[in-house]
């Protein structure tokens, strides 16, 4: 068991933030799989502040969401605070995550994100302010630095202690890297040796070998599997197995894994609306099909799919043709 400020959480495997992934619908997937820990797509501060309805769509929980953190991005220590009231006040939410980690261009170039990282006073000032204002622990995801000239993730994370920072999820990248070469476990084993508090430890989880693996070397107290879990939430229940000390799980039969599938896109409609839903299915569904023998012509009929009814067609099909 871990314990993030006075919260308890009941396993070791704790679900990555992915924009334009993990929405809500696919969480309550990874939920059933038994991660202990899930985190929203990163919301933009500002925008939930300034009441932005996709922003608050954003940070809606899923119906078996209990334990979670709504992450938040910005660079403005006064509105990351008002947004992390906001977000506990209307999503209920256990941790509020503040990311540090985010490499990509439209962000960083805000100075948001993993620039942060090249602002300590900011970044601290950030973390204090938005630890003062909710009663919720306040944790930080981040990365092992901006590029090899600046790899100050220990330092960092120590000084965020100080300000308040409860945990810390470490991605073994820099920013420079963005997700190509190799995540750095030594980078996670010196947060963990630099700070008091919990460590996630994420990047590279592929597998429940590569979870042990990390967990063994970085000391880490949790593991966070992140871009393996794209069409797989069963990776959940293997790393959870794998850490546990049990056998891990089969991967479902292919007639399984599609009616998780549609179950996915149909809570996205309840949730968002049948035409977002259905967009955004066009990559879900083909990550479900990855590595699925002669799916090509499936694949082609969902990437023009416009309905459920579309999508429940293609299912049949599929069912009914592929093993």
């Amino acid at each position: 068991m871990t314990r993030i400020g006075a919260v308890e959480l009941p396993g070791r495997v704790a679900a990555a933030p992915m924009a334009g992934v993990t929405d809500a619908a696919f969480r309550a997937e990874l939920i059933r799989q038994g991660a202990a820990l899930t985190f929203t797509e990163m919301a933009s501060a500002r925008a939930l502040v300034f009441q932005d309805a996709k922003t608050r769509v954003i940070i809606e929980p899923a119906p078996n969401e209990k334990l979670f953190a709504v992450q938040l991005f910005g660079n403005e220590p006064e509105i990351m605070a008002e947004a992390a009231v906001k977000a506990v006040k209307l999503t209920g939410c256990t941790f509020i995550d503040i990311n540090m980690g985010c490499p990509t261009g439209k962000i960083v170039r805000n100075g948001e994100g993993c620039a942060l990282m090249r602002d300590p006073d900011l970044a601290c000032a950030i973390v204090r302010e938005a630890a003062a204002a909710v009663s919720v622990p306040v944790t930080v995801k981040m990365r092992r630095g901006w590029d090899k000239g600046s790899l100050n993730a220990p330092e960092l994370a120590a000084a965020l202690e100080k300000a308040g920072a409860a945990a810390f999820t470490v991605h073994g990248r820099t920013r420079a890297q963005l997700y190509s070469g190799r995540s750095d476990p030594n980078s996670i084993r010196d947060v963990k040796r630099a700070v008091s508090v919990p460590v996630i430890a994420n990047g590279d989880v592929f597998s429940g070998e590569d979870a042990v693996r990390l967990l063994e070397y970085t000391g880490a107290d949790m593991v966070m599997p992140a871009r393996g879990l794209m069409g797989d939430p069963w990776l959940i229940a293997r790393v959870c197995a794998a850490v546990e000390g049990r056998p891990e799980p089969p991967l479902p039969p292919l007639s399984e894994r599609v009616d998780t599938a549609m179950r996915q896109f149909r809570a996205a409609a309840e949730q968002k609306s049948e035409r977002s839903a259905c967009l955004e299915a066009r990559k879900h569904y083909a990550w479900y099909l990855r590595g699925v023998s002669h799916a090509g012509y499936f694949k082609e009929k969902i990437a023009r799919a416009e309905t459920l009814a579309d999508l429940e067609a293609i299912t049949e099909g599929i069912k009914r043709e592929l093993r």
